[in-house]
């Protein structure tokens, strides 16, 4: 038994289903335990009482150290704040043996089993953003990305995630100050301070926006592959970072900043959107839907090159020989583009 546990509220919704329904596909045996941040989340999947998910209300969560805390963060920052707090939740409260957070946007294309293999005797698994040279941001994000990670219930690596807890109740914050940004730097140093922590070597865990830029990609059926040199593995996760729903059927894939090839559209974000579009077809008393003016799609170009873009699109649209890109909506497209 795979367990899984992951955090989010209604407005995250649409992405905590689609991740639902991947695992379902690809993990035979496994149960994801979702915090949810709201009471419409947590009616909802209490509502539909779906096979494998447990589903635990944020008051019966959330304890005193968080609780004195909470009003001195935004919402995205108590959320990074809980973090390793849901983790440590849901191995104590259910027994697990092991545990291993996913952020709800994270979609798996096969079986997460390798990920665990590399694992081994260790006790914690971290996976690297592996920035492509273009879009490094390590010195202020950190070199590691709190999306896919694993914490055994042993000394070792219960140790680690009550040291992670406690520095996130202490500072947590979305900026850079003394070397320390949100929930995600402390792991910076994890190899060294702790001796049971492993890096994730897999290039098929953990492709992301920041990243595809270093890979190949090809589809083989129902499968596709992620190529680097003369390695060539099987995509498992792709985390679907800053993507967002649109008004008048527009979808951004993610951040403008990023220069998607051709190929990631096609084998990656098609495959996702599909069952996306049919979560959005048949849960119509959620508004997934950001809001925008009504002429918004005919100025997408003005605004993603002249406000959004930074010339840094421009100048990766060039190096990347995606000269389309300079004459297309960037990252924004129609709903039909994928049906």
């Amino acid at each position: 038994m795979l367990n899984f546990c992951t955090l989010f509220n209604s407005t995250y919704l649409i992405y905590g289903i689609s991740l639902y329904e991947s695992l379902t596909k690809h993990c035979p045996s496994f149960h994801l335990y979702i915090y949810a941040f709201d009471d419409e989340c947590y009616d909802y999947f209490s509502e539909k009482s779906l096979p494998n998910i447990t589903i635990i209300r944020l008051d019966d969560f959330e304890d005193e150290d968080l609780l004195n805390i909470k009003n001195s963060r935004s919402f995205g920052e108590y959320c990074w704040t809980c973090t390793p707090s849901v983790i440590r939740h849901a191995i104590s409260s259910f027994n697990l043996d092991k545990c291993t957070y996913v952020d709800a946007d994270l979609f798996f294309f096969s079986s997460p089993q390798p990920l665990f293999d590399e694992l081994g005797s260790k006790s914690v698994l971290i996976t690297e953003h592996r920035y492509s040279s273009r879009y490094d941001q390590s010195a202020e994000s950190g070199i590691y990305c709190v999306q896919f990670m694993v914490f055994k219930n042993t000394v070792e690596g219960m140790k680690v995630l009550d040291w992670w807890r406690n520095a996130c109740i202490e500072w947590c914050f979305n900026r850079f100050e003394d070397g320390k940004f949100g929930d995600q730097k402390y792991l910076d140093d994890w190899l060294e301070r702790f001796d049971t922590v492993h890096s994730l070597q897999h290039i098929g865990g953990g492709v992301a926006p920041w990243n595809v830029q270093n890979y190949k990609f090809e589809q083989d059926g129902d499968k596709v592959f992620v190529i680097e040199n003369h390695s060539k593995v099987e995509l498992i996760f792709y985390h679907f970072h800053d993507l967002k729903f649109f008004q008048n059927n527009v979808v951004r894939l993610t951040n403008e900043v990023y220069v998607l090839p051709k190929s990631v559209i096609s084998f990656i974000y098609n495959k996702y959107l599909k069952v996306a579009f049919t979560i959005l077809n048949q849960e119509s008393k959620f508004n997934f839907f950001s809001n925008v003016p009504p002429n918004y799609f005919n100025r997408v170009l003005f605004l993603t090159l002249l406000i959004k873009l930074r010339l840094q699109y421009i100048v990766d649209a060039i190096k990347m020989r995606q000269f389309y890109r300079l004459f297309s909506k960037g990252n924004y497209f129609s709903f039909s583009r994928f049906k």
